[in-house]
């Protein structure tokens, strides 16, 4: 099978040998594969040395053949895989054993994966394929910093720096189908305006003055995945007593922050990462009862994955990149 894998410092196309799907496993043919941010960093965290590992987290694709005992799918269905590995029941934190596909073990990018039954699920009949590949890690990343975490409620008020990331595009949907008003940055003058054409109520420029332009706004919550580049900032805006949401850092991990100013405005600081089974299946409720749809800004084939990484590295997109697999 053919697979872009990262070997020995380099990204490259690669046969692989195709796997074996075992007791408890199905082997899925993948049609469509999603490219995230972190497919962009694994690389940097496996040294020189590093035997060929498959990237990717995203894929949906059409079971090929399934092992002994397992039950709940047959070879035909179509499915999305669920990259968070042995996380099944929400709970407060990921579990000990919790992981995510695509490091250490083999990943999506290829023509075929096999993986434990309970890591699938039965594809969204409303999503194309290239909407399927893309949907998990991101989609589930958001439902979790928004509802779990963030705790939305009808009518308030959520803002969120940065618009154009697949897991902002998910959380202005989801928002929106809440009851929510959502208030959203980009420095892209085309990155806001499709922002308010997904259902964004107002999209503010990155580098204006934030307080002066939400002055007549209560922010109930902040949900930031950027950093020590708009946390504080976003801490300004927060009414007194907010959430404030953190589910990544694509600027610097550290941030300094003032804690008196912090404890006297009984601001509340929340983590969150990924999600459960439990959650995931709870989303896929969500995107089905309001025919949700992943926005897809490019699509490339697996002969262009290397195209694909750039494009992500250069931050460009409005939503997600997905790798056509096969036809």
């Amino acid at each position: 099978m053919k697979a872009f894998v990262h070997e020995h410092g380099k990204m490259k196309l690669k046969e692989m040998t195709d796997p074996f799907a075992d007791h408890g496993q199905v082997a899925v043919s993948i049609r469509t594969a999603g490219l995230n941010r972190r497919d962009v960093a694994v690389p940097g965290r496996r040294g020189e040395d590093a035997d060929a590992l498959i990237l990717g987290s995203d894929g949906a694709g059409v079971i090929q053949s399934i092992g002994e005992g397992v039950s709940e799918f047959s070879v035909g269905d179509e499915v999305i895989i669920n990259p968070a590995l042995g996380w099944y029941e929400n709970s407060e934190a990921p579990p000990e054993q919790f992981d995510i596909l695509g490091m250490p073990d083999h990943g999506t990018f290829t023509e075929l994966i096999v993986l434990p039954a309970e890591q699938v699920e039965k594809k969204p009949e409303h999503l194309s394929w290239e909407e399927a590949g893309v949907l998990v890690l991101s989609g589930l990343t958001g439902y979790r910093a928004l509802f779990t975490k963030g705790d939305i409620q009808d009518g308030e008020t959520l803002f969120m720096p940065g618009a154009g990331s697949g897991v902002a595009t998910y959380l202005i949907q989801f928002a929106k189908q809440a009851g929510a008003r959502v208030i959203v940055t980009s420095r892209s003058e085309a990155k806001r305006k499709q922002a308010i054409e997904l259902g964004a109520d107002r999209a503010l420029d990155t580098n204006s003055s934030w307080p002066d332009e939400l002055r007549e706004e209560t922010i109930d919550i902040v949900i930031d995945s950027v950093g020590r580049a708009t946390l504080n900032r976003s801490l300004e805006v927060l009414k007194k007593g907010g959430r404030l949401v953190s589910f990544g850092a694509t600027t610097e991990d550290t941030v300094e922050l003032n804690l008196r100013k912090f404890f006297y405005g009984q601001y509340k600081l929340i983590g969150s990462t990924m999600g459960s089974q439990e959650e995931l299946r709870a989303m896929l409720a969500f995107i089905d009862k309001y025919q949700i749809h992943p926005i897809v800004d490019q699509t490339f084939s697996l002969d262009e994955a290397h195209d694909a990484m750039n494009y992500l590295k250069d931050g460009k997109q409005f939503g997600k990149i997905a790798l056509r697999i096969r036809e």
